[in-house]
């Protein structure tokens, strides 16, 4: 089989090219309009899917670096960090603190369901927890940190199977997201901040979009930034390493990014980064990221996934539905943002942040901006459940491990 080798820049070049394919795609099938399934996805999935025929075809298998798309995702979530300042945690408030608690209990939830699947179909329980808060919650980083800890308990091929399972969860999530907040709206006719009723609008204004320019000064002040809160997260990371934390590489830079935003705000310097600029290139980086992360992946490995694995993830499947529609959208207001809430929950809960933020970006171009929900969600899916889940999954893994 003949494999194409791509650098970071063809990698790059490609993921701008399958984007805007997945752009005029998702705008000719009203069906992918309807169920708000984004760009990104719809580009990614049919390259994935093609990619991955040819290559079980012994056709030809495309190889990637991922260095750029690595840098992507840091800086998306730097971007986030950027945006993390006090006052607006304050805004959150008590639906933050709800909605951590709920993200926290799902956690334990995905856990507690694949070990007890995983006894009944009699199978090692610690591949319940590889099936459950490690590869979904967790997302691929997490899958990535903790696979190799957990082949260290006995698991036999732990990191290709969090991973594998990873993997089919950001497929799931990023499916299921879009159509999950249809239904909801539809079901319960909740009223949209982009219309009166609550039949689609498909040419709402994005959130955040404004009718000025941002200035070159302004795109390269705001950049600087977030490269140097990069920069220094690198050595932050790498000191939760040596101290025996196993965190996802992006924590350092959006602790950095997060003192930065916070410090500047308390001196004469307060205006220098512009929310919008750093809302241009969040939104920039997120979609190349996606699209880059969704090319590249090998589908071809769900196919080796064995049975009590994939009975597991279907499983978890269920149970996200269902916590979701009967927990979290009702906990949190039974409204518009409850509902954004929701599927960002499912986003991040099966797939990763990232995930969860494209698709809600995809309701709120249809129906109207859920603010409170875009700043919970973020602060929620990357940084707090991160220290959460590590903690969590450690706990249970040590109750189980041999």
């Amino acid at each position: 089989m003949f494999i194409v080798k791509l650098n970071a820049v063809q990698s790059l070049a490609l993921a701008v090219v399958v984007y805007f394919i997945g752009t005029a795609i998702r705008r000719r099938v009203p069906l992918l309009m309807r169920f708000s399934i984004p760009a990104p996805v719809v580009g990614g999935l049919l390259f994935a899917v093609l990619a991955t025929v040819l290559r079980l075809s012994g056709i030809i298998g495309f190889e990637f670096e991922e260095t750029l798309q690595r840098a992507l995702m840091i800086m998306f979530f730097t971007t986030i960090g950027m945006g993390a300042s006090a006052t607006l945690l304050r805004k959150g408030g008590g639906a933050l603190a709800l909605f951590f608690g709920l993200a926290c209990v799902l956690a334990v939830l995905q856990n507690v369901f694949g070990i007890v699947l995983a006894k009944t179909m009699g199978v090692n329980p610690l591949y319940g927890i590889l099936a459950g808060a490690v590869s979904l919650m967790g997302g691929l980083g997490t899958a990535g940190a903790f696979g190799p800890e957990f082949e260290a308990w006995g698991v036999v091929g732990g990191e290709v199977s969090a991973i594998a399972c990873a993997t089919f969860g950001m497929v799931a999530a990023s499916l299921l997201c879009g159509p999950f907040g249809e239904t909801v709206i539809r079901k319960f006719r909740i009223p949209t901040p982009g219309h009166e009723r609550h039949e689609p609008k498909l040419d709402v204004t994005p959130p955040g979009e404004e009718s000025s320019e941002i200035s070159a000064d302004s795109l390269l002040r705001s950049l600087a930034f977030i490269l140097v809160a990069m920069a220094v997260g690198v050595v932050v990371s790498a000191h939760f390493q040596k101290k025996g934390f196993t965190l996802p590489v992006y924590i350092g830079a959006m602790i950095v990014a997060v003192i930065i935003r916070n410090g500047m705000n308390l001196t004469l310097l307060r205006d220098k980064i512009e929310d919008r600029t750093v809302g241009l290139l969040s939104e920039i980086s997120l979609a190349m990221y996606i699209t880059m992360a969704i090319n590249g992946m090998k589908l071809w490995e769900l196919v080796n996934l064995a049975l009590p694995l994939l009975v597991i993830l279907i499983g978890q499947i269920v149970l996200m539905v269902l916590f979701c529609y009967l927990c979290v959208f009702l906990v949190m207001g039974r409204d518009y943002e409850a509902m954004m809430l929701s599927v960002g929950m499912i986003g991040f809960g099966m797939g990763g942040t990232s995930n969860a933020l494209i698709n809600m970006n995809a309701i709120s171009q249809k129906y109207g901006p859920a603010p409170r929900a875009f700043l919970i969600v973020p602060i929620v899916g990357a940084f707090l459940i991160d220290f959460a889940n590590a903690l969590i999954i450690m706990t249970m893994g040590n109750w189980l491990k041999p």
